[in-house]
């Protein structure tokens, strides 16, 4: 199977077998996001389809060069970002760039005063690309997220058209929605030719990222919750109810059919603050100059638990709710270096999403086993030391960092019948990774780190308010 997993910042495609070995992999970051006026994040010009186009293609060549052959591919399964919103043309093109999930145009209704004259149809990241693909206009349920008129118990579209009404989105200018694990269509010639995939290959239909990478991470225990360090960090756990427990958290489509995964509050440019932090550390000097992840984890263990005293609030992009707010580090008093810097930051992350997920469960009325890291933070062993100590249980990584193109594999091994069903596709090719342990005396350490938190966040935010 092909495996996309288009994030936030770089797309990256891989080639699984039916056991779930990675046979070949490429990755293509995005370009920088424009932001055309405040609080407006787009994609640029039709990048999305352009990376997706060029990593596939670079994946083929790395497979052949591997020894694979194409004639052993038999399906597509695609993931994207979710929250994205693309207004195409009656021919399917891109009639203004793809909003960004960072866009404060997707946290209301859609506006057709805000849309190009030639503006035909509305529909997700995972549409667009699934369009481009296929020629099918079809999208998978599991991506209508934020502000869409979707009945979320029977994942289609309401049958209410006040819905439609206060969403701003006219039915006939949606695509049809099917369910996760579901064949859109064949590769068009258009799209064979773009990409080098086989014309007529089935593509199919997952859910929204996060989703596809709680699959792909194996989530399958209501015992446990998944911490995804992206772009976006959440902790998220499992639910059969479409209603969230406590009004802090909400709820999200699962990567299965009738499933759902229950969220906590989120840090919105989660890891993009160590990102930030390493280009900020390069800027002004030679390309390449700006240290590695690696180099600033091995300042960041030899400095104590709470890094000196810096606490960080991780207010980096505001939510809707709270625009005032803003990011910080407070603390400073002159015997810090960047490894105190660098390890505040995954402290913030840690006990910030630690937090909230650990009130999620409690309203969940359930108690922890284990938690499973994904995404780029979870290569990073401080890290995964930091959040054993914050939840006082023990942490697993996937055995493959791309938990999402894991979990598109698993969707397309399901729809073509590879497997039965999910729990064998699951089983046959999920696996495990690196556990740690909560360490005793940093368990006690980072239970004052929390009390710091608690004590002082709210105070920052109180001067920005």
């Amino acid at each position: 199977m092909i495996a996309i997993d288009g994030g936030s910042q770089s797309t990256k495609v891989s080639v699984f077998d039916a056991r779930g070995v990675l046979r070949a992999s490429a990755q293509r970051a995005l370009r920088p996001y424009a932001s055309p006026g405040p609080g407006r994040w787009e994609h640029p010009d039709d990048d999305l389809w352009d990376s997706l186009a060029a990593t596939v293609r670079a994946v083929l060549t790395a497979f052949a060069d591997a020894g694979g052959d194409a004639a052993e591919i038999v399906g597509v399964g695609f993931c994207t970002i979710r929250f994205c919103r693309a207004v195409l043309r009656e021919d399917g093109s891109l009639a203004q760039p793809v909003m960004s999930w960072m866009d404060e145009r997707l946290s209301r209704p859609h506006s057709a005063a805000e849309s190009p004259a030639d503006a035909r149809y509305l529909t997700t990241s995972s549409g667009y690309l699934g369009f481009r693909l296929t020629g099918e206009r079809r999208d998978t349920a599991g991506n209508a997220q934020g502000v869409w008129p979707v009945d979320s118990e029977r994942w289609t579209w309401s049958a209410d058209p006040e819905a439609f009404v206060r969403t701003g989105m006219p039915r006939e200018m949606l695509f049809d929605l099917v369910a996760p694990g579901t064949i859109l269509g064949g590769v068009t010639a258009a799209a064979a030719a773009a990409t080098g995939l086989p014309e007529g290959l089935p593509v199919v239909a997952t859910s929204n990222d996060k989703a596809v990478e709680a699959l792909g991470a194996g989530l399958r225990e209501p015992d446990r919750a998944l911490i995804s360090l992206g772009t976006y960090v959440s902790g998220m756990t499992l639910s059969e109810r479409a209603e969230p427990p406590l009004s802090e958290a909400w709820v999200n489509f699962g990567a299965e059919p009738g499933r759902y995964l229950v969220e906590c509050a989120g840090v919105r440019r989660g890891m993009w603050t160590v990102s930030w932090f390493r280009e900020l550390l390069g800027a002004g000097r030679e390309p390449g100059a700006a240290p590695s992840e690696a180099e600033l984890g091995r300042e960041a263990e030899s400095v104590p638990p709470g890094s000196g005293g810096l606490i960080v609030s991780l207010d980096w992009l505001a939510p809707s709710d709270a625009p005032e707010r803003r990011g910080g580090i407070v603390g400073f008093d002159g015997t810090q270096g960047r490894g105190h810097v660098f390890r505040a930051i995954l402290e913030a992350l840690a006990v910030t999403v630690g937090g909230s997920c650990r009130t999620l469960v409690e309203a969940q009325g359930r108690e922890l086993r284990e938690v499973v890291v994904t995404g780029g933070g979870a290569a990073s062993e401080l890290m995964l030391r930091i959040l054993a100590a914050v939840f006082e249980r023990p942490v697993r990584r996937p055995g493959i960092a791309d938990a999402a193109g894991v979990g598109a594999a698993v969707s397309a091994a399901v729809a073509i019948g590879l497997h039965p069903d999910w729990d064998a596709a699951v089983a046959a090719m999920v696996r495990p990774g690196l556990l740690v342990e909560p360490e005793p005396e940093l368990v006690e350490a980072y239970r004052a780190v929390r009390a710091d938190y608690e004590r002082v966040i709210p105070r920052v935010r109180e001067l920005f308010a």
